[in-house]
């Protein structure tokens, strides 16, 4: 793992893109003109995100493990330490779904109010279900808050929370910076970001193994136990069209956060960007 602060200076490069399989990631803004490496109206983008996560809501935690082979379970632990939530907190998860990273807050933080919201009503029903088996379904009863609504619109007031975190979640947004945008107006002075998500290899010989993997086994892996090849390519290219490190970092500052950093998870599959609102 290594920590990457801002690069102001250095354009981000072109590694990465495997020759006949990576097309160039957009320019910055205009993600929400594909659908993995598809073009698309960017208005057709949410509904098709929530198409691919209303189908693999049920398998969802499984095929983590599987496409993971139990990793993401380390990389979350890491991220929540990162956050390290404290008592009396209003936590944020974003595109919080099956409520991994809500319960691992919660479990650090008893005490700390932790609301989750995502995009996919069917995704927060299998995280709702998850938290009545742990009896943690409403915050008045110590529990989880579980909300639908859209990254790039919250539905809270500015200043009200002490920490926003999103994982897995970012890539998927139609609009990057409206969503960063919304981030920091939720947040309080003071207030803490994070992100986990799948990001740029910077080991050359990961990063081939890494793309034959990711191209070869994981929509066969979708279709054998979610039955939905589909969604699982979608998410093998979303990977390839979101921002490498630096690239994002200099995307967090411009919404107005300040000390960001990147640290990167297993040579770069996975990155922490974290930053400060003031």
């Amino acid at each position: 793992m290594s920590d990457a602060r801002i690069d102001n200076g250095a354009p981000s490069g072109a590694a990465g893109q495997s020759a006949g399989t990576n097309p160039p990631r957009p320019p910055a803004g205009e993600e929400g003109r594909f659908f993995g490496f598809r073009e698309i109206d960017p208005t057709e983008k949410a509904p098709l995100v929530q198409g691919v996560f209303g189908s693999v809501a049920s398998k969802y935690d499984v095929m983590n493990d599987l496409m993971s082979m139990g990793v993401h379970r380390l990389w979350k632990d890491m991220f929540v330490d990162h956050v390290n939530p404290r008592a009396g907190e209003a936590l944020l998860d974003v595109a919080g779904g099956t409520g991994d990273i809500a319960f691992r807050l919660k479990k650090k933080a008893p005490d700390a109010a932790v609301t989750v919201c995502d995009l996919t009503e069917a995704m927060v029903r299998v995280g709702r279900d998850r938290a009545i088996d742990q009896g943690q379904v409403q915050r008045e009863a110590g529990g989880i808050d579980w909300t639908v609504g859209n990254a790039e619109t919250l539905p809270f007031t500015s200043r009200s929370m002490d920490a926003y975190t999103i994982a897995f979640g970012l890539r998927n947004v139609t609009h990057i910076d409206k969503a960063l945008a919304e981030a920091r107006r939720v947040l309080k002075p003071g207030g803490r970001f994070f992100c986990l998500e799948f990001s740029h290899v910077v080991i050359p010989v990961l990063r081939d193994l890494y793309d034959a993997y990711s191209f070869n086994l994981l929509p066969k892996l979708g279709q054998m136990v979610a039955g939905d090849r589909d969604s699982y390519q979608y998410l093998v290219e979303s990977i390839r069209r979101f921002p490498e490190q630096q690239a994002l970092c200099r995307r967090i500052e411009a919404a107005g956060f300040t000390q960001v950093k990147a640290r990167n998870l297993s040579g770069g599959i996975a990155c922490i960007h974290s930053g400060w609102r003031i």
